[in-house]
């Protein structure tokens, strides 16, 4: 996986307080960023299957394996 050099603008309020939820640098906290982006379509397609996929699971006996 190749890595590209960018400039970026973003506003210092929204850049600081990614910066303080994440813990970690500048770098570090764009790259999260843009990983929860592109994970974003991934979470519409599951969420679009919601309700329509049939699990036959007695949850009591997989309680009951767990134990």
């Amino acid at each position: 996986m190749g890595e590209c050099k960018i400039t970026v603008h973003v506003p210092e309020d929204l850049l600081k307080r990614a910066r303080q939820s994440s813990g970690r640098g500048i770098t570090e906290t764009v790259r999260q960023g843009l990983r929860l982006v592109a994970a974003g379509e991934t979470f519409r397609q599951v969420a679009k299957l919601r309700g329509t996929v049939k699990f036959s699971v007695d949850l009591t006996k997989l309680r009951d394996d767990r134990r």
